[in-house]
């Protein structure tokens, strides 16, 4: 019998290899709706993979002042759009929730609904971008509320090295979420290697001399093929060092430059990270709808997760 995604990200002998996605914009009537999955779904055909990340998009511009380089659509819920590729694919899914904009009691019939209406078991809770605006519910108390009910969700959080890289302290809050429910973690998507390496490294330390077990870090990585695609991924908080910057902008193919940064990166963490026995996983995603980028996505999965398996050969083999 085939391993749930659960069982697979509790399983630290194996990789997990995952693919993020938005959910198409409000409005999309029922058909559509399946039409764009099954086209997801026919792009992913020719690839292995665990399971579909489902973002919940927001607006997200009380966290800058910079202008939003592409501009906010609001999406189908995205419980509505899981719930439809879990049944087209026979595959698990993770679905985002941002948590801020309703109270506990709102956020406790999101929960049954979540449960009863969608049949979905695995979550990861987002807190407010900033800590501007009305926040209705904070994220620890969304974990507290969650904890109190009886339903039995898979619960994840979300880590972001640049965090780290400024205030280091991003280790001790993946050891607080842990403690608060979470059983894995996702990162923001990384083009820094180094703070990944470093949160990485603070994080495994801390756990070590508390006596408890990492969880699953699951990297995320994306494919940039223009300025405008950089200006988003700056906008919405990934650090891209400047030699980065200017070495995917400045090639004759920034698109596949981006593709080669990624693969460095990955190679670099793992070997950086080896001694430190954390599991580790993939999640690639496409921040645009541009074609190019989308395909160029499925290319730079199939590299990464490779790189990453060979990687897990040859630490059994040692």
């Amino acid at each position: 019998m085939a391993l749930s995604l659960q069982e697979k990200i509790e399983d630290t002998n194996q990789g997990v290899y995952l693919i993020g996605t938005t959910p198409p914009r409000i409005g999309t009537d029922e058909t559509q709706l399946e039409t764009i999955a099954q086209k997801l779904l026919a792009r992913l055909h020719e690839i292995e993979y665990d399971g579909v990340i489902i973002y919940d998009i927001q607006d997200e511009s009380s966290r800058t002042e910079k202008p939003r380089p592409f501009p906010f659509k609001q999406t189908v819920d995205p419980r509505e759009y899981s719930h439809l590729l879990r049944k087209l694919s026979h595959q698990d899914v993770i679905t985002y929730k941002s948590v801020a904009q309703r109270g506990v009691a709102e956020f406790k019939d999101w929960l049954s609904e979540t449960k009863e209406k969608f049949d979905l078991k695995n979550l990861v809770l987002v807190g407010s971008p900033s800590s501007a605006g009305d926040i209705k519910l904070s994220l620890p108390n969304a974990y507290k509320t969650l904890s109190e009910q009886q339903q039995d969700f898979f619960l994840g959080g979300v880590t972001i090295a640049e965090r780290h890289a400024s205030k280091r302290n991003e280790h001790e809050r993946l050891l607080e979420k842990t403690a608060q429910g979470c059983q894995f973690f996702i990162s923001q998507a990384v083009y820094d290697a180094q703070a990944t390496i470093d949160l990485i490294t603070s994080y495994v330390r801390s756990c070590k001399a508390q006596d408890i077990e990492p969880k699953r870090i699951i990297l995320t990585f994306t494919p940039c093929g223009s300025e405008k695609t950089l200006d988003f991924m700056e906008w919405l908080g990934i650090s891209v060092p400047e030699a980065t910057k200017w070495r995917m902008l400045d090639s004759h193919n920034p698109l596949s430059e981006s593709v080669r940064i990624c693969r460095e990166n990955l190679d670099l963490i793992l070997k950086s990270c080896a001694h430190l026995e954390v599991p580790l996983g993939l999640n690639i995603e496409s921040l645009t709808n541009r074609k190019e980028e989308i395909d160029a996505s499925i290319n730079l999965y199939r590299l990464l997760k490779a790189t990453m398996e060979l990687n897990l050969a040859e630490k059994q083999i040692a």
